[in-house]
């Protein structure tokens, strides 16, 4: 283990008070089974998973319940044995507010697992196991909830750096700094476990500094590893963006478009490693998360706590508000949203859930006009131009925007952070985006169907060619038939004739 020095600064950023030490004063609590788990199929990005059970079926803790449905998909499993209760629409912690399909599992409290089978990878090969892990659940536990199987690489993609996110730079958030102080042996079994997987030749672990009693885990536990360094990286948002922190760790401009692993890097965040690790190692698929509950909350701490649990367990479990106004948002106060309501159930992405602050409430104000500071601009990670982003996106002049690189814009809201007229830079741009893709939608929706139109004219047109080349030959075919007929008869006629003059020459 190495700590390596150089820093590769990106632009922009910002500083803002990270908040969070009230929620790091005690470890990690585990929350009881809950009576009922709402588990959503969808709490990944990609196709829905086909289901595998049905209402009254009896399941025990890590069942499959529903099975990835293509290579961009992941599974879900029951968190704890019981009975299939109900299989129904019900209210996402999403931003639409909108309900999905999921599983209600009715719990027999016994929490009675599956046989778990572990995988000896070495035995069966990579190529084997990374197809396993896609009926392990596992996505990216970071808060983008990608199905972390897709990640593991191919045989065209030569991996050599493997990037350990633990910078978890967004205020409040602490699930990640929790889990490096009390798991770091897990992380970094983990950490070799992948590594073997992807065929990374060494490993470097950016993490934040102001993790100090994290950082001093991951070097007590990396004392023997060569192969792992640790790079530590100021205290700035957004440093935890993949891109960003890859930027810092190594210098390297990953360009809108491409991945990272076209440049022999990948990244996993600590609790994604975690997961992998006690899938491949123990047969545990993934079936809770570590959450951080914070801001206007009695008591802010962290728990582990079972997918599908009511998120209202979890507020109850920390003493509900301090000041009570019922709003809930999900993930940190710079990228979260506000939650349509406590009833939703608890899911892969959900890393943090913050009761929300007075200053964190959307203020009813209008705001003011922008004074053309250029401090968002400043602010930008990405180098944008957000007050020219902000003018075309208002005045509806989408191509522009798009012009001015609008979908590079990652949303970390640190331009709506800087500025002085309160101007909700980011809603714009979401805004922007949305109506752009639903022209590229439209488009495409528009061009499939000019080519099933035109497919259906050439389709028309070879079935009348094909009906007139086959009417062709029927009537040769016929003509070539009445023909010879016709020279049988007269043949016949002639053969007659013939017999008839030799019967009256043998009466002669």
């Amino acid at each position: 283990m190495k700590i390596i020095e150089n820093i590769f600064k990106f632009n922009g950023g910002v500083k803002a008070q990270t908040r969070k030490s009230i929620s790091t004063k005690v470890g990690i609590q585990k929350i009881g089974i809950p009576k009922y788990l709402k588990i959503p199929l969808r709490q990944h990005i990609g196709n829905l998973p086909k289901l595998k059970v049905k209402e009254g079926d009896v399941v025990l803790k890590g069942q499959l319940i529903a099975e990835a449905d293509g290579s961009v998909s992941a599974a879900i499993h029951a968190p704890t044995s019981g009975k299939i209760k109900s299989i129904e629409k019900i209210l996402l912690p999403h931003p639409s507010g909108l309900p999905d399909y999921g599983v209600i599992i009715e719990s027999d409290m016994k929490d009675k697992w599956i046989k778990k089978i572990p995988i000896n990878w070495a035995k069966i090969g990579v190529e084997a196991t990374i197809k396993a892990l896609q009926n392990s659940g596992i996505v990216g536990l970071g808060g983008a909830a990608f199905p972390s199987h897709l990640k593991m690489g191919s045989k065209a993609t030569k991996i050599n750096t493997l990037i350990v996110n633990a910078a978890e730079c967004e205020p409040y958030i602490t699930c990640d700094d929790m889990v490096m102080r009390e798991r770091s042996e897990d992380l970094i079994n983990g950490i070799e476990l992948v590594e073997s997987l992807l065929g990374a030749k060494n490993t470097i672990i950016g993490i934040e500094d102001n993790k100090p009693e994290a950082l001093s885990q991951l070097q007590f536990h990396t004392k023997s590893h060569k192969n792992i360094s640790i790079k530590v990286v100021p205290t700035i948002y957004p440093s935890g963006d993949a891109k960003r922190l890859i930027f810092l760790i190594n210098g390297i401009k990953i360009p809108k478009g491409k991945r990272s692993s076209e440049y022999g890097i990948q990244m996993f965040n600590v609790a994604t490693i975690i997961a992998i690790y006690r899938y491949i190692s123990f047969g545990e698929p993934s079936l809770s998360r570590i959450t951080t509950i914070s801001g206007n909350i009695t008591k802010p701490q962290n728990y582990e706590v079972l997918f599908g649990t009511p998120l209202k367990a979890l507020i109850n479990q920390s003493g509900g508000q301090k000041i009570k106004n019922d709003n809930f948002i999900m993930g940190g106060p710079m990228m979260g949203f506000k939650l349509p309501s406590i009833d939703v159930p608890v899911t892969k992405a959900m890393n943090c859930v913050l009761g929300a602050e007075p200053e964190m409430i959307e203020d009813k104000k209008e705001p003011l006009p922008c004074i053309r500071c250029a401090k968002c601009a400043e602010a930008c990670p990405v180098s944008l131009q957000p007050q020219e982003l902000y003018w075309f996106s208002k005045s509806d002049q989408f191509e522009k925007a798009q012009e001015y690189k609008l979908f590079d814009c990652i949303e970390c809201g640190c331009c709506s952070y800087v500025c002085p007229s309160n101007i909700p830079l980011v809603q714009f741009y979401r805004y922007a985006k949305s109506e752009l893709i639903s022209e590229f939608r439209a488009q495409e929706e528009a061009d499939v169907a000019r080519e099933r139109n035109e497919f259906r004219i050439m389709r028309l047109e070879r079935e009348r060619q094909e009906r007139a080349e086959r009417n062709a030959k029927r009537r040769a075919q016929s003509s070539k038939e009445e023909k010879s007929k016709l020279i049988d008869e007269k043949r016949a006629a002639i053969s007659a004739a013939m017999d008839r003059i030799k019967e009256y020459e043998k009466k002669k």
